[in-house]
């Protein structure tokens, strides 16, 4: 997987639940609330008031780790 800021959070997280560190690094706690689940990552970034790009590029080198 790779994500982007289209992504949704939920999908995201069903992937790799260990993602969820990252969300919850820049103040993003409430990923069980449904509508925070069908959130795009770049929505999200936007509420809580924080770099897209930034949090993209950390999820995907985790991911990119973890699979490698």
């Amino acid at each position: 997987m790779v994500v982007t800021k289209k992504s949704i959070i939920g999908d995201i997280l069903d992937y790799e639940p260990e993602t969820a560190q990252f969300f919850f690094a820049i103040g993003m706690h409430c990923l069980g609330c449904p509508a925070s689940r069908g959130e795009s990552v770049e929505d999200a970034c936007a509420v809580h008031g924080t770099d897209a790009d930034a949090l993209i590029a950390e999820i995907n080198k985790f991911l990119a780790a973890k699979n490698a």
